[in-house]
């Protein structure tokens, strides 16, 4: 069992949802991007209502098949503007969705309590003086800067166990980390600088992923992220991610069974109810 901020997660808790709250207007899924003050509101209140534990802030689209990179500032600002937003309406706990330590900077001294890092603090240099300092709750995910070979599960857990390592030295207790396997995030080609690159079948490997979710855990919760994403347009052949509400809530529901402990969704209403039922099925 672990701790996001103020909330229990894995073990005997039940699945928990993060609703993701974009404020990047390059984001993949348009319907998502929430960038004035009234939406940003009018959605937090909603996510509430639907059941979210947790709100993710991401002020970047990182998309591996999309060029959105934003300096530091414009990332900081759009962040920056939801938080104080969401304090106003809310007590749920905030997670930020950066791999920049500057930006990460900016939300924990505005009171954050989760970093959710999709680079596993490989990225930024400074990331893990930041998080030695802050000590915050983390989601770390898998990430490689260099083409990873082989049994794709093997390295991720490989990966996976470098970030722990890595928290480790930052003086991160192991009761506040959360892992993610990155689904979406390991591609043959892309035009960010946010994905490992993977020479095998980029959608095979998510499928697998999900299919071994227990066996990537490393006695941490998990938090799974497939809401929307394009290897669910691939294989229902669906381009707009609009399209793709009921594959998503399918894949949640079967990563539930499977064994994760964090749904990071969308549609949070949609998702609470598929969950619910998937947690009462599952063994």
């Amino acid at each position: 069992m672990a701790k996001l901020g103020k909330i229990g997660v894995g073990g005997k808790n039940p699945v928990r949802i993060m609703g993701i709250l974009n404020t990047s207007p390059e984001s993949f899924y348009k319907k998502s991007i929430k960038t004035t003050k009234i939406h940003v509101k009018n959605t937090v209140n909603q996510m509430e209502n639907e059941g979210a534990d947790f709100i993710d802030v991401g002020g970047m689209s990182t998309a591996p098949y999309l060029s959105t990179t934003v300096s530091e500032k414009v990332e900081s600002k759009r962040i920056l503007d939801a938080i104080k937003i969401i304090q106003n309406i809310s007590n749920l706990p905030i997670s930020v969705d950066t791999c920049r330590s500057k930006v990460a900077r900016d939300a924990l001294e505005f009171g954050v309590e989760i970093i959710n890092d999709i680079s596993g603090l490989k990225y930024d240099p400074k990331m893990q003086e930041t998080i030695s300092k802050f000590t915050p709750s983390l989601i770390l995910c898998a990430y490689d800067s260099k083409t990873v070979f082989g049994n794709t599960i093997v390295a991720t857990k490989k990966l996976l166990k470098e970030s722990l390592k890595l928290a480790k030295k930052s003086n991160i207790s192991p009761e506040k980390i959360v892992l993610d396997p990155a689904i979406g995030f390991f591609r043959n080609t892309g035009e960010g600088h946010f994905f490992t690159k993977i020479k095998s079948n980029w959608i095979d490997r998510d499928l697998s992923v999900i299919k071994n979710l227990k066996s990537i855990k490393l006695s941490h919760p998990i938090l799974i992220s497939v809401s929307n994403k394009s290897f669910l347009g691939h294989l229902l052949g669906k381009e707009n991610p609009t399209d793709r509400l009921f594959g998503s809530i399918a894949a949640e529901t079967i990563s539930v069974i499977n064994g994760a402990d964090i749904i990071r969704t969308h549609n949070v209403e949609a998702t609470k109810d598929a969950i619910t039922i998937a947690s009462k099925l599952s063994k």
